[in-house]
């Protein structure tokens, strides 16, 4: 390798570096200004559009402007998106405790509810990514997001994979989680959803 390839190697790393940190600090803002309840959801969003940007070779554009735009642009659709999937986590977690704490009840009732959580974790997983990505309501967000778990259930488990992998590391090294826990977990997220949407539309053609 000359010298000239390998500062050219180096420069896109820092590039690429600096752009992770530059994500993770502006999700961190845009969270706070919508007061976290509010602002998680449209940040996460505008994080997720960012990358599918960048993942399509889409380059020349304003990190701040665009990510201010994508923040107000589906605030209302991602909210509403993110606390109906977090309000149905919360009663599937009380049911959850409620069966826990049942006794001699039938195989039924534990069967059913995991059939329900599995079905969760897939509309949970695939939502954002469709909306990143797609024009659609939110009730077809959901419906497709059950059908791509499925039908890509081995694209869901890598998703699920990275993502406790990329936690499990940021709690074990809590001091990357202002810099790069957020934009490193989008990134994988969005490019793994990224290959799944590809491979459809080329065998819908």
């Amino acid at each position: 390798m000359s010298i000239q390839n390998f500062v050219n190697s180096l420069d896109r790393i820092f590039t690429w570096i600096t752009r992770l940190v530059v994500i993770n600090i502006l999700w961190f803002f845009f969270a706070i200004i919508g007061l976290i309840v509010a602002g998680i959801f449209p940040a996460t969003l505008s994080v997720m559009r960012i990358f599918r940007k960048w993942i399509f070779y889409d380059k020349d554009f304003s990190i701040w402007s665009t990510f201010k735009q994508e923040y107000r642009k589906e605030f209302i659709k991602s909210n509403l998106i993110g606390w109906i999937l977090t309000i149905i986590g919360i009663i599937l977690f009380i049911n959850y405790l409620l069966l826990k704490s049942m006794s001699n009840i039938s195989i039924v009732f534990p069967v059913a509810f995991y059939i329900l959580i599995l079905f969760y974790i897939n509309i949970v997983i695939w939502s954002f990514p469709q909306l990143a990505h797609y024009n659609g309501s939110i009730s077809q967000y959901f419906k497709n997001a059950i059908i791509l778990g499925f039908g890509g259930f081995h694209y869901t488990i890598a998703i699920v994979i990275y993502m406790f992998s990329i936690l499990y590391i940021s709690l074990k090294f809590p001091g990357i989680l202002p810099f790069f826990t957020i934009s490193i977990g989008a990134f994988g997220w969005v490019w793994i959803s990224i290959n799944l949407f590809q491979k459809i539309s080329i065998k819908k053609h």
